[in-house]
């Protein structure tokens, strides 16, 4: 087990976040581990996804000889339950020098919620070793926070308990339904109780942020995820994040959105691309 496999995973230890607390998993057999979903990240009635997720990577990291969620590719398939406990399975495909290949799995009333595959990595020796050539996306020229708005459930058109844990401020050109006049939204984010983001944590903030479509549509509700990936490039430097989504592609109420995330630095840290459902009348 890798020297990091315990820090903030222990259910009876004492965490220090939400993030932690309400993601953590105790060992309950070989390659199974038991969590509490809670709902305090719901969007609507269901938790949201990138949350769901974060407790299946840990179990994921226990296996893995790598601390970084290098690359992530999840499948949803069904909603889960918030409040409710839930089972993580997990399986170590492979291990390198440089990566490890892991598969895992949450499941609620003994029906599997989500399902994903990832490549573990170091990233602190990636960036020690970034001397060569490199290209990065630059990232959106945004206000302030301060004169950023928070994301609002009625604008949305959706109850946001999520917003007890994530702080998200919402460029203010964007922030009221179909004011953009373009499927993108782009922002700040970070934890409620400013807990340090780390690699871990990325692939939930890149499902954290309403939906692109919100900016040309408006009032959309819920817009479950089908299929995410997420591609975390670097740890994150202490601070908000800055993050930007598009959707170039809807049809048959079918979307795929493009995303990335920035650290306070603006580093690229996560890129992302996922497929959703509009739900239309929602």
């Amino acid at each position: 087990m890798a020297a990091w496999a315990n820090y903030g995973l222990n259910m009876s230890s004492e965490v220090s976040s939400f993030f932690e607390s309400e993601t953590a998993i105790a060992k309950s057999g070989d390659g199974r581990w038991s969590t509490q979903v809670s709902d305090a990240w719901n969007i609507g009635d269901n938790p949201n996804g990138g949350y769901m997720l974060a407790s299946v990577l840990r179990a994921m990291r226990e296996l893995s000889a790598h601390e970084d969620p290098l690359t992530v590719t999840t499948h949803f398939l069904r909603p889960g339950g918030g409040g409710e406990p839930g089972e993580v399975t997990a399986q170590l495909i492979r291990s390198g020098r440089t990566l490890s290949n892991v598969s895992g799995s949450l499941t609620q009333g003994g029906k599997t919620r989500i399902t994903s595959v990832a490549a573990f990595a170091d990233l602190s020796v990636a960036d020690a070793n970034s001397s060569g050539p490199s290209f990065a996306i630059e990232p959106p020229d945004l206000p302030p926070v301060e004169q950023c708005a928070p994301r609002s459930g009625e604008e949305q058109g959706v109850d946001l308990p999520i917003r007890s844990r994530v702080d998200l401020r919402i460029h203010p050109d964007q922030a009221k339904a179909g004011q953009a006049d373009d499927a993108v939204i782009s922002g700040w984010i970070r934890f409620t109780d400013d807990h340090p983001i780390d690699s871990l944590a990325l692939p939930l903030l890149a499902d954290a942020f309403p939906p692109s479509l919100f900016g040309a549509l408006g009032y959309i509700g819920w817009v479950p995820t089908i299929e995410l990936t997420v591609h975390v490039r670097r740890r994150p430097a202490p601070g908000w994040i800055r993050g930007a989504f598009h959707c170039a592609d809807l049809a048959g109420n079918k979307m795929i959105e493009d995303g990335a995330l920035w650290d306070s630095t603006g580093a690229l840290v996560a890129q992302s691309r996922q497929v959703g459902l509009l739900l239309t009348g929602a």
